[in-house]
């Protein structure tokens, strides 16, 4: 269930050499190496971002940018239905927007996960051949490595394309057929953070293109930078899960996209602060990853992504609102159909892992494919295995599904090494160390499930099953206080690779009642060696279930940090996991 952190020695010992507290020391040395420089957490900088040049194919695609501008030639812009997508269209259109290209010269190209399916796919590309008038240049984001097929067949209907992409490149190389591959990925490329999202992808090209726009006087030297994109960049960093621990990149873009949107410039980030939160000062990676992405990428799973773009863009607080509602609303019904998959998918993968599943793998028949993803990080939550969600494809005896990995799990590796042992099990299949797709047909997947717990065996075999929580450790009781928790929430951001830090501590029970629409959620008073903190346990309860624990109560809680603003700022546990360790009485 949960495991103390192990930390770094000589990381702690730094740490603490600057006058870190113990406990903040602690957290930094149990999410780094002595490899990674303390500065890359404890300061990290934009001057450090390496620059765009080093990327491969980023002189191609600028000069092919920069000639569709001057030509006033149409561009087609096609990107990913998930948060790192629809920001990377985001970055991409407004950047366009300020180099001079015009609205009627842009076509935008979304995928819909169910139709079309993922990256530049058959549905979409014939979509896209359909229209009229056809781009003569097309510039993908966040998609696109492993689609040369497709990019064969625009190619010969006479359209550029330049694949600006994060995801792991095919053994093969990029795809020959575009006209320019950008991906930090590649084996020939030689930018250093490999870490980067799609979006940062993006934003590095478009300032490629900027500057070579400024040296062919094209544009106005004095035409803006690109820092104020950052905003979009930090929320698709955060969405899609990459690195904030070794990479200075992702730190240092996330934490100077959070100051951006705290000063609401923005109608989106307004709403979203009014929608979400209390004050600007609660907008966090948690709020973008927990909070704002699923609610982008809910569109996308249960219908068409463009009205999360929509919302990114919008030009005033009513359209903003407005967007935000329909997404409002999808979020809503998603939660509904996870909730129904998850309660199908985890006694199966339960009775996987019992009799020795080491990559578990849920069939569900009537499940929803647009919440394959989310189910799949459930089970890795519930049973520490890396874990295949899949539902019936749009073909009949396929089945398309969403992998999710651990750490120190490469799932992208694990299904190279599966596809090349039985060439042609996956029709298709792409992503990166934590996350991928594929597509398989119904007989094959027998086969092809015993051959990953084969290659695993071989290849993991050191990795056994992941705890639930990996604890930073027991606090103080005046470490619970807003100043302590200020010094803690300035290690941030924290997510992927430098995970939110979790604690341990018995509690007395002074005040416990279920609240929420359905009562399925605790607020709880808690009291340890005489102070009080408020306490909030999400989903703790079935629908309108009693309370477990009563006044007088101690309870055992692996919980997390915040300050409430609610009642001006006040310390506030989230509880993860709680037990009951002995019955008592409240004495008043």
């Amino acid at each position: 269930m949960r495991e103390s952190r192990s930390i770094d020695a000589s990381v702690f010992a730094e740490a603490r050499s600057r006058g870190l507290d113990p406990v903040i020391a602690r957290i930094v040395a149990g999410r780094i190496t002595s490899e990674v420089p303390l500065e890359t957490v404890l300061a990290p900088q934009l001057q450090h971002i390496a620059p765009p040049s080093l990327l491969s194919d980023i002189h191609l695609a600028a000069d092919r940018l920069q000639q569709a501008i001057g030509q006033d030639e149409r561009i087609g812009v096609l990107t990913d239905y998930d948060a790192d997508g629809l920001t990377s269209h985001a970055v991409i259109t407004e950047s366009l927007f300020r180099f001079g290209v015009s609205r009627q010269k842009l076509s935008h190209w979304i995928g819909h996960r169910l139709e079309d399916g993922y990256g530049i796919s058959e549905a979409l590309v014939d979509r896209l051949l359909d229209s009229t008038p056809l781009p003569e240049l097309l510039i993908s984001a966040d998609c696109g490595s492993s689609d040369e097929a497709q990019i064969a067949r625009l190619q010969a209907s006479g359209i550029d394309v330049i694949v600006t992409d994060h995801h792991q490149v095919s053994d093969h190389g990029p795809p020959a057929s575009a006209y320019a591959v950008v991906n930090p990925n590649r084996a020939d490329c030689h930018y250093p953070d490999k870490a980067i999202a799609g979006c940062m992808v993006s934003w590095l090209v478009m300032s490629h293109v900027r500057q070579g726009l400024i040296d062919q006087q094209a544009i106005a030297t004095d035409t803006p930078k690109l820092g104020d994109l950052l905003d979009y960049v930090a929320l698709g960093t955060v969405a899609d899960c990459v690195s904030l621990g070794s990479s200075e990149t992702n730190r240092a873009i996330v934490k100077a996209g959070l100051s951006l949107i705290r000063k609401q410039q923005r109608p989106c980030w307004q709403v979203a602060i009014s929608q979400l939160t209390r004050s600007s000062r609660d907008i966090n990676a948690d709020l973008l990853a927990f909070q704002l992405a699923p609610r982008l990428n809910a569109r996308g799973r249960i219908g068409h992504s463009l009205r999360g773009y929509e919302y990114l863009v919008a030009e005033s607080l009513a359209e903003a609102t407005n967007a935000f509602l329909d997404l409002d609303s999808d979020n809503k019904t998603r939660r509904m159909i996870e909730k129904e998959m998850i309660e199908q998918a985890k006694p199966l993968a339960h009775r996987q892992h019992l009799h020795g599943g080491l990559v578990l793998c849920v069939v569900l028949e009537t499940g929803h494919a647009g919440v394959q993803g989310i189910v799949a990080s459930r089970l890795v939550e519930a049973e520490g295995r890396p874990s295949i969600v899949l539902t019936p494809g749009n073909e009949p005896a396929m089945l398309t599904g969403s992998m999710r990995s651990v750490p120190g799990v490469d799932a992208k590796a694990l299904l190279d090494m599966a596809n090349a042992k039985l060439p042609g099990a996956l029709s298709r299949y792409g992503g990166h160390t934590g996350a991928c797709g594929l597509t398989i047909s119904k007989d094959a997947l027998p086969s092809f499930s015993l051959k990953l717990q084969e290659i695993y065996r071989a290849t993991y075999s050191h990795i056994g099953p992941q705890p639930r929580f990996m604890i930073d450790g027991e606090l103080l009781p005046e470490q619970l206080s807003v100043t302590w928790i200020e010094q803690m929430e300035a290690l941030g951001p924290f997510g992927r690779g430098f995970d939110q830090p979790v604690f341990v501590g018995v509690f007395q029970v002074v005040a416990v009642r279920p609240v929420g629409q359905e009562k399925t959620h605790l607020s709880l008073s808690l009291l340890i060696e005489g102070r009080q903190v408020r306490a909030v346990w999400f989903s703790a309860l079935e629908p309108h279930q009693p309370a477990p624990f009563k006044s007088g109560d101690w309870i055992e809680c692996v919980y997390s940090l915040s300050i409430n603003t609610f009642h001006g700022q006040e310390v506030s546990l989230t509880i993860r996991h709680g037990e009951l360790k002995q019955e008592g009485i409240m004495h008043v």
